[in-house]
């Protein structure tokens, strides 16, 4: 499981995030809510010493909220490490890609008067809250810690965000 944020806007006290991304990568061993997930955290490296400090404890789970919950399900933490990630949103589509590591590519998927189709209160919910889209797998691909995935023509979502604790 890949999972990207982009903060379009955002702070952790004074420090601003604006623009940042992280990426998590989950290799989960079984159905989801009931096994310890292996994870790998991909921290943006245009991320000044401040800003990593600050990522580092939202998405570790440290400041609580909705990374808090998601971190109850990492049993094994890969490591952390800062990569170049690039992320993409043009109209339906989403992308990032972490060179020569990681990327995805997804599209929404369209529904009745061709409006996006969505889901909401799912169990595992990244983004609480805000109706997730789904989409179609156009590419996903993982390489690292000894992973190599190599998956499209599956399932993704996309959704805002907004984590406070």
């Amino acid at each position: 499981m890949l999972v990207a944020w982009h903060i379009d806007h955002g702070n952790f006290g004074s420090t601003n995030l604006d623009g940042l991304n992280v990426v998590l990568a989950a290799q989960v061993p079984g159905h989801m809510l009931q096994v310890k997930w292996n994870a790998a955290v991909y921290l943006d490296e245009r991320a000044g010493a401040e800003q990593q400090q600050a990522l580092t404890q939202i998405f570790g789970g440290h400041a609580g909220g909705v990374p808090a919950v998601l971190g109850s399900f990492v049993g094994k933490i890969l490591g952390v490490k800062t990569a170049a990630i690039e992320y993409r949103k043009e109209g339906r589509q989403r992308s990032f890609s972490i060179p020569g590591v990681a990327g995805a590519e997804i599209e929404a998927l369209l529904g009745q008067g061709e409006a996006e189709v969505t889901i909401q209160n799912h169990p595992i919910a990244v983004a609480p809250g805000f109706p997730a889209v789904v989409a179609k797998s156009k590419k996903l691909t993982y390489r690292d810690y000894g992973y190599n995935w190599e998956i499209s023509g599956k399932n993704g979502f996309y959704s805002a965000f907004n984590y406070y604790a």
